[in-house]
């Protein structure tokens, strides 16, 4: 007997998502009624507005490309010694509570005929920032696209951030600082090169 199992797609489909009519601003207001408040009062009059204007701007970098952002800023240079932007102040929101967290960034690269602006590379930093996110996956999606872009001979990123899902909620602590890195190409593989840098963005003043 043919086992009808087989023949079953079980394949799963992708969650249809639907957005009902309300505006986001109508949404915001039922959140302060559900939490307890009364929209109608002075103070909360224009609030969901204000948030919503708020978090337009918090997540803009879903509207963003990194491609877009370097593609009018890469330069053919003759110079294979190590770039670095330091101290790039971020913030984002947390995906997993949607509070913020926030921080610095620090980023080289040894180029290999092309250099990107400067001020595209903390462009970069928005552009990832600006979108719910996760330290972890942040810091990397920095670095693949500083790859992406250039080709260097490596790619060298840390992120130092506050987190206030820690420092607000949970176990409360205020003076936690979290640190990730992505070490990419001579980075990963020369312990001389990145510890050279690590000690540039440790140094005070920088070089």
């Amino acid at each position: 007997m043919k086992d009808s199992r087989l023949e079953t797609n079980t394949a799963v489909a992708e969650p249809q998502v639907t957005l009902n009519d309300a505006t986001t601003a109508e949404l915001y207001r039922e959140l302060l009624l559900r939490i307890g408040e009364n929209p109608e009062r002075d103070g909360l009059l224009k609030t969901p507005e204000r948030m919503e204007k708020a978090m337009t701007f918090l997540t803009h970098g879903y509207e963003q490309s990194a491609t877009d952002i370097l593609r009018g800023a890469l330069f053919d240079v003759d110079y294979d010694e190590m770039v670095i932007v330091r101290d790039i102040e971020f913030y984002s929101l947390c995906e997993h509570h949607m509070l913020p967290f926030f921080g610095k960034a620090h980023i080289a690269y040894i180029p290999k005929g092309k250099v990107i602006g400067l001020s595209k590379v903390a462009r970069l930093v928005d552009v990832f920032a600006r979108r719910l996110q996760v330290q972890e996956r942040m810091t990397r999606e920095i670095a693949d696209a500083v790859v992406e872009a250039i080709h260097p001979m490596g790619v060298a990123v840390i992120l130092e951030a506050q987190h206030l899902c820690m420092m607000m909620r949970g176990v409360e602590k205020q003076g936690s600082m979290t640190s990730t890195s992505a070490m990419l190409g001579c980075f990963r593989e020369s312990a001389q090169t990145r510890n050279e840098f690590l000690s540039l963005i440790r140094r005070p003043g920088g070089f």
